[in-house]
This record gives structure tokens, C-alpha cells and sequence, in this order.
């Protein structure tokens, strides 16, 4: 009977692994997932008390990275940016050094988040 039981609740287990879309012992929700966020085009990036500043980024439909072509007056280091990336749900903005000057979440149509000064930014259309 107890075989019975062990058995039933392994078959519950790989049933609802299954059901979750995901291979039974997947680590790695599909919520964590980097979103597909076309990226290319013009962006406003705000941050508190400095003008907003238009950043055109470039790079292909559904791509983790491309560049960055920043407009006059953004506020802090931004006028550094020359490349982005996308990892773990973020999107990084980074200098000509491949130093980041910001870190940004995805939420709806916009990121928020901070540079690495600690400057509250938001990156909209």
C-alpha cells in the first residue's frame, strides 16, 4: 500500500511539473526570463531634477544588446552611454568601456531603476 502511495504522488509531481511548462526540476521560472523588448528606436530618459534626454538605441527586433547614441543634455554620465544589454530581466546601459552606468527592470512599456550613482532614471517612449 505504501509503494501505491509513493507512486501516486510522483505521478502528481511530474503531472504538475508538466502543467507549469516547465521539465520536472526546473530551476528557472519563465517569469525570470529576460523580456523580448524591442529596443530599437528613441527613448526619453528622465531623472529627477535635469532635463529629459532622447537615446536612440539600435539593434535588431528581439535582440539582447545593441548600441546607444545619446542627444545633447542627459543628465549625469549619460552622455557616455554607447551600448546596452539585456540579462536576468534588466536592461543594462553601458559606456565605451563596457562600464555600466545604469541598471533598469522592464515595467510595461518603460524601465525604471537607477545608475550606478544611485540617481533614480526612468527610460520611456
Amino acid at each position: 500500500m505504501l509503494a501505491v502511495r509513493v507512486a501516486a504522488g510522483a505521478l502528481i509531481a511530474l503531472v504538475l511539473a508538466g502543467c507549469a511548462g516547465g521539465s520536472f526540476g526546473d530551476s528557472a521560472p519563465a517569469a525570470a526570463q529576460t523580456p523580448t523588448t524591442d529596443m530599437a528606436g528613441r527613448w526619453m530618459l528622465s531623472a529627477p531634477d535635469a532635463p529629459a534626454c532622447g537615446m536612440n538605441f539600435t539593434g535588431a527586433a528581439g535582440a539582447r544588446e545593441g548600441s546607444v547614441s545619446p542627444e545633447g543634455g542627459c543628465p549625469g554620465n549619460f552622455f557616455l552611454s554607447r551600448r546596452w544589454t539585456t540579462a536576468d530581466g534588466a536592461l543594462i546601459i553601458n559606456d565605451a568601456e563596457n562600464q555600466p552606468l545604469a541598471q533598469l527592470n522592464f515595467v510595461g512599456g518603460r524601465s525604471a531603476g537607477q545608475s550606478t550613482a544611485g540617481t533614480p532614471v526612468t527610460l520611456a517612449r
